[in-house]
């Protein structure tokens, strides 16, 4: 009898898990045809300013209604998310190259150099992400590039600490152990054993970054620090619209901010399905 029962709530855990997957990937889907197809299919200019057509609610000629300047809202929440996905993704791959590196290299070769690389690592960790990321921004002018820079620069930590883990771990292997007995250089094992065990781990990594990178572009730009404020960013579309909010015109700010929350949610979701699948003992839990 508990057998049946654990089997039961095994299927009904395995079947959650898959409705999960599908409706993130259902989402993720949608997001990235929605930011190739809607510029193509709206015959109008995301800045083009319409005083006449300011802050009217959604209709079928501007489903998201326009904003203060009487721009088109959908059109300008496309944008924006064009930028977020690729501040997200650009970044997340460059932190995950530099991380693994670290990492591998840390866990390697051992000793002073993973003493070393380690008190690099605790040192950037030490200043809070937010704080790291407005000194590097502001070392430069506004711009998409800065703000992959600063994303760059406070995430790729979490991803050395893990591939340092695992590359430690794998160390112990008969099989690492085996390569080594048979004269193989320290770099070479590395290369044809220890790098592509983890990659796996490092992908997973770069993909968890991508909603972390996209909330961290859209807080910089909503302090008036990422994007110029002309250029559409959902950061600063959620900023210009507070005014908006508090005199009961609601579209303003809903509309970029589920662009900023929907997509994240549908990326992590698909992470999550991802680590279940490298660790299937364990469930996953995603913190954003």
């Amino acid at each position: 009898m508990a057998d049946r029962t654990r089997t039961g709530a095994d299927g009904m855990r395995t079947g959650a898990g898959r409705m999960r997957t599908g409706v993130s990937a259902a989402v993720t889907a949608a997001v990235v045809l929605a930011v190739l197809a809607v510029p193509l299919l709206v015959p109008l200019d995301e800045q083009a300013v319409d005083l006449a057509a300011k802050l009217r609610p959604p209709t079928w000629t501007h489903p998201f209604g326009t904003d203060e300047v009487g721009r088109d809202l959908l059109l300008r929440s496309v944008y924006g998310l064009r930028v977020s996905l690729f501040v997200g993704v650009a970044a997340a791959l460059a932190a995950t190259v530099i991380g693994t590196a670290v990492g591998a290299a840390a866990g390697a070769l051992g000793g002073w150099a993973d003493r070393v690389l380690m008190r690099i690592v605790d040192l950037f960790s030490s200043v809070p992400h937010l704080l790291l990321g407005i000194f590097v921004v502001t070392m430069f002018r506004p711009g998409v590039w800065p703000v992959v820079a600063s994303v760059v620069v406070t995430h790729w930590l979490s991803t050395a600490r893990i591939v340092r883990a695992e590359v430690l771990s794998l160390r112990s292997r008969p099989y690492v152990d085996a390569a080594v007995s048979g004269g193989a250089s320290r770099w070479r094992v590395t290369v044809r054993h220890l790098l592509p065990a983890v990659l796996p781990q490092a992908g997973l990594a770069a993909v968890l970054m991508i909603p972390h990178a996209i909330w961290h572009e859209s807080a910089l730009s909503f302090l008036g620090l990422g994007l110029p404020t002309h250029q559409a960013s959902l950061g600063n579309m959620v900023q210009s619209a507070r005014g908006s909010l508090l005199a009961g015109d609601w579209w303003p700010t809903l509309f970029p901010g589920l662009f900023i929350i929907v997509p994240t949610l549908a990326v992590a979701g698909l992470a999550g399905a991802w680590r279940e699948r490298l660790n299937p003992r364990r469930r996953s839990e995603l913190t954003l």
